[in-house]
């Protein structure tokens, strides 16, 4: 189905009475939770409705489905840093490990910094991570992901300035 609709209110409504159950069978295709499924369908259609643009969509189903990817990709993300962090956790004896609160707390930032990471070009988010959590200079860097040192000055710097503007949105 591809009919223009500009992003209206009204036409976010009619995008989801056409598009809801599609996107819903699609994502239950490739999630084993149907919770998690009926959610991030939901998810997808609140960023199009939150969406600055208003052009019309030519192909719906595409970006939902786009739109669908990255929130599965986002969700995987943070379970992917929850389950490290809980294994690190664990690992720690017993005096060591922090309260219920003080995890959560963790666990708030980190999903937080992920999200101020989300956008950023893998090698950039990759140098920065690099230079962040395990202290690398930028001639390592370069050397770990086989660039000049001119790229990792310029991927720093990109991810820096997108750091500050996610923070301005904030």
């Amino acid at each position: 189905m591809s009919s223009r609709l500009p992003l209206s209110v009204r036409n976010v409504e009619t995008l989801y009475v056409a598009h809801h159950g599609w996107l819903l069978n699609w994502l239950r295709r490739r999630l084993s939770d149907g919770s998690q499924a009926a959610d991030i369908a939901q998810d997808a259609f609140l960023r199009v409705l939150a969406s600055r643009s208003r052009e019309p969509i030519a192909e719906p189903r595409a970006l939902l489905a786009r739109i669908a990817k990255g929130l599965m990709i986002d969700r995987w993300r943070r379970q992917e840093f929850e389950r490290a962090y809980l294994e690190a956790l664990a690992a720690q004896p017993e005096p060591v490990a922090p309260s219920p609160e003080t995890r959560l707390a963790i666990l708030q930032a980190l999903e937080r910094i992920d999200r101020l990471l989300d956008g950023l070009r893998p090698p950039v988010r990759e140098a920065f991570l690099l230079a962040q959590l395990e202290g690398l200079g930028y001639a390592a860097i370069a050397a770990k992901l086989g660039v000049t040192t001119r790229s990792v000055e310029r991927y720093m710097a990109q991810a820096l300035f997108h750091c500050h503007l996610a923070l301005e949105e904030d």
